[in-house]
């Protein structure tokens, strides 16, 4: 199959096409009008003309969903890195532990929280998102849930805060009591991913759920009054035709998300699926392809818009990730962590923060170490990271915010 993305190999083509319209003095480029970035993306990048219109749509909107950029607030992410099972696919930092490990490690969390907390109000930066993601943060019993959420509400300056995510994920996870927790702690956004409707493949790819309790799921988060429901679909999964795919895409469109991302299959490097078919991705870009295709066209029709893209390495049919939602509905992390325009602050096992630096256009990382029982030995080398590559660097920040607003 013709590659639809041309030269383009990086993760994050929807910040190329923020580059080509603003330009980057960083580098001497100019800005440009929408013609000739179409022109670009077509004729000098090889990008497919439906793929470039993809972009500059995508593009568009998320200016006006960003309301500009503000290099003086963060988006915050917490990591719970445990899982029900581990899926065929999966490459993420994610465990099954028993309720003591997943003790421990709430634990060294909350402290890592209290320090961020503390630290964030010292220095004036303000928290524009919070996302709770994992692994899958409703592992976690009702009690644990409401600690932690409780250790966020009490230690974080939540003022400017735009939009506060839980990643329900697992659908056999999900409790209206767990829901009603998030609710009364602010949460505005959950995410449930059932990644097919089709029972033989969610035994194939490891979930320990049915399609029953797909549906339980989203009438448990409909009756919680939690306003945006996010739903995530895998294209390309083992043993799956087009006709598969577009039930599940018109039955998860009938349970009613706000937000739909539509993700191509990835062979990860330390996902199952790799070690049992190494050449999947090659051998299945055409019917990854063709499902690509039918889902633009019935979630168009559905009254749901692109909002946010992103690639992988070794995706079928070298595809791409699109978030898809309702008018008023897109999802202010997911632009900005993709965007690459304002700091992230990450906690919890497996954590990447991204310091950024606007004058310069450059981001830092400052990582937690990926294993969670390491990560509680060392809870306090990773403090410390964040003292010195983060928190240190805020005057810095601060001093280049203001050398471009005087331009």
């Amino acid at each position: 199959m013709k590659n639809l993305w041309g030269d383009l190999t990086g993760v994050k083509p929807v910040k190329l096409t923020r580059e080509l319209f603003k330009g980057n003095p960083y580098n001497g480029k100019k800005p440009h009008e929408k013609d000739e970035v179409l022109r670009i993306l077509t004729e000098e990048r090889g990008v497919s003309p439906v793929k470039a219109a993809l972009l500059v749509e995508i593009y568009e909107y998320q200016q006006k969903v960003l309301q500009g950029d503000d290099y003086l607030k963060a988006g915050l992410y917490i990591g719970i890195p445990f899982c029900p099972t581990r899926c065929l696919y999966c490459s993420f930092t994610s465990n099954q532990r028993p309720y003591s490990e997943i003790e421990r490690y709430l634990e060294a969390l909350i402290s890592e929280i209290e320090y961020v907390g503390r630290r964030l109000r010292e220095s004036g930066m303000g928290i524009e998102t919070i996302y709770i993601g994992g692994g899958t943060p409703t592992t976690l019993d009702v009690r644990q849930l409401n600690r932690l959420l409780d250790a966020v509400l009490h230690n974080m300056d939540l003022c400017k805060l735009r939009e506060f995510t839980l990643e329900a994920g697992r659908p056999d996870t999900i409790t209206a009591e767990k829901l009603q927790t998030a609710r009364d702690h602010g949460v505005d956004r959950i995410s449930i991913n059932p990644q097919s409707m089709k029972e033989r493949t969610l035994e194939l790819i490891g979930r320990s759920h049915s399609p029953k309790d797909i549906y339980k799921a989203f009438e448990i988060a409909h009756k919680s009054g939690i306003p945006v429901v996010n739903c995530d679909l895998i294209a390309g999964l083992p043993e799956e035709s087009v006709g598969d795919f577009e039930k599940t895409l018109e039955t998860i469109i009938g349970l009613r998300p706000s937000n739909i991302t539509v993700h191509t299959l990835a062979l990860k490097r330390a996902s199952r699926l790799i070690e049992q078919d190494p050449e999947y991705h090659e051998t299945h870009s055409d019917v990854v392809a063709e499902m690509i295709a039918l889902s633009h066209e019935m979630l168009r029709d559905a009254a749901f818009r692109p909002y946010y893209l992103y690639r992988l390495k070794r995706m079928a049919g070298a595809l791409e990730n699109t978030g898809w939602c309702r008018e008023g509905t897109a999802g202010i992390y997911n632009i900005r962590i993709m965007d690459e325009q304002q700091s992230i602050i990450a906690l919890g096992a497996g954590g990447m923060s991204k310091v950024f630096f606007p004058e310069e256009n450059r981001l830092e990382r400052v990582p937690n170490v990926n294993n969670y029982e390491v990560y509680i030995d060392r809870l306090q080398e990773m403090l410390e990271r964040k003292e010195q590559g983060l928190f240190s660097m805020i005057p810095e920040i601060y001093k280049q915010t203001e050398s471009l607003r005087r331009r």
